[in-house]
């Protein structure tokens, strides 16, 4: 395919941001690298009494800002190069939007879907258990990602709390509510896509009146910002969703409560008969005017970003667009809202989770959605007189920015000597 492995991607684009702003060079060597990668086995008794080896990893990009954050997700594909991309983008997305934290992210190498409930609680205290002397609330605070959820992470915390000795309810993000999280986490990074294309599209100097959408992964986040967008309404439009392996067109648009009850009970898109039914992967190419990736990284590539009919595109996955795809797209006017900003909500709102974690302070829903909301606001404002001040691609603005954010905190601290 010819494609970068997304680490290599992701280093690529600090390359080119670092000499548009003249990055001192050790700055650059220091983000090129993580400050920490562990790598280890973890045996789990599974149900059968057989002993089966998952291999686990979590990575700790930088610091500089404040402590490592980010998800830990269970994935066949979850491999070192994948974890190391998804840390890196952590550490600029946190340093986009502002919060005092670093960029850290981890996984299971699984099939999460071939385990049973007690098996996968196995898991994921064993993965505590493995990583206990590098994570904690000062330290490193993971919370839900790919096939990762509010259950999980209660398992999780209530192992890192055993461990310790103590309740460390701020050890963990993404947790139930009743087990000291908060209600507008899990849709928080659904809930932050729309109202950064929302914005985005106020502030078009050219609107439309209607704007068709096509979501691209109907997990977690893609269920959630659908159902946002459909009870927001005009100016937009779902007319598509696809799962791994179906996807479903409707032109006059979907029936989002219900595709998403059809999902939950019969676990995929497929059979929805209200409209047609195509390859999952037909979505990319689909004539619409925004185009919201919200599955795993690499779905757009040079192989299939020409076929790209969209014109804007709302990066709710992380990485979801190669290096060489994004040239492609920007030499046909595509305009990506990139993940560091478009998906920045989960961060933001774990970031409000943290601080309720510490505090013992609980905070009402709608002190979260106006604080979410003027973070990303200000965030996207940002980002776009960047852009206009380099005269490049929201990317690289976005880039600019977080990185030069994180570059002052090292020369603050006297990272380089």
């Amino acid at each position: 395919m010819g494609e970068r492995n997304p680490y290599e991607g992701a280093i690529n684009n600090l390359r080119k941001v670092s000499d548009i702003i003249q990055l001192d060079k050790h700055i650059v060597e220091i983000l090129e690298r993580p400050q920490n990668i562990i790598e280890f086995s973890m045996p789990v008794k599974m149900d059968s009494g057989d002993v089966k080896i998952f291999q686990g990893y979590r990575v700790q990009h930088n610091d500089a800002r404040g402590p490592y954050k980010g998800g830990i997700r269970f994935h066949p594909q979850v491999n070192l190069n994948e974890v190391k991309a998804l840390a890196f983008w952590m550490s600029l997305k946190s340093s986009l939007v502002d919060i005092p934290y670093g960029g850290a992210k981890g996984g299971i190498t699984v099939d999460p879907k071939a385990l049973s409930h007690d098996e996968l609680e196995k898991l994921a205290r064993g993965y505590v258990r493995a990583v206990k002397d590098n994570i904690g609330p000062d330290r490193d605070i993971p919370a839900p990602d790919v096939n990762t959820n509010a259950q999980t992470m209660a398992y999780m915390m209530d192992e890192y709390s055993h461990l310790s000795g103590k309740y460390e309810p701020a050890s963990f993000t993404g947790k139930p509510v009743g087990a000291g999280g908060m209600p507008d986490r899990e849709s928080a990074t659904g809930q932050g896509g729309a109202y950064v294309i929302e914005d985005f599209i106020k502030s078009l100097p050219k609107k439309q009146k209607e704007y068709t959408v096509a979501i691209q992964g109907f997990g977690n986040v893609g269920q959630f910002f659908a159902e946002i967008i459909h009870y927001m309404g005009a100016p937009f439009k779902i007319v598509a969703v696809s799962d791994s392996r179906t996807t479903v067109f409707c032109g006059n648009g979907l029936d989002i409560p219900f595709l998403i009850s059809h999902k939950k009970d019969t676990g995929g898109v497929a059979g929805y008969d209200k409209c047609e039914a195509m390859g999952s992967d037909e979505i990319l190419a689909l004539n619409v005017d925004i185009l919201v990736p919200a599955a795993l990284e690499g779905a757009i590539t040079s192989q299939n970003a020409a076929a790209v009919k969209a014109k804007i595109i709302l990066e709710l996955a992380n990485g979801p667009v190669t290096t060489e795809a994004d040239e492609i797209l920007n030499n046909n006017g595509v305009v990506v809202l990139p993940d560091i900003l478009a998906n920045s909500g989960g961060v933001i709102v774990s970031y409000f989770e943290w601080i309720q974690g510490r505090t013992g302070d609980i905070w009402e829903s709608e002190n979260v959605q106006q604080k979410l909301q003027r973070k990303l606001v200000k965030a996207l404002s940002e980002v776009s007189k960047t852009a206009e001040e380099y005269k490049v691609s929201l990317r690289d603005a976005a880039y600019i920015l977080s990185i030069s954010r994180i570059a002052e905190a090292i020369r603050l601290r006297g990272f380089n000597g």
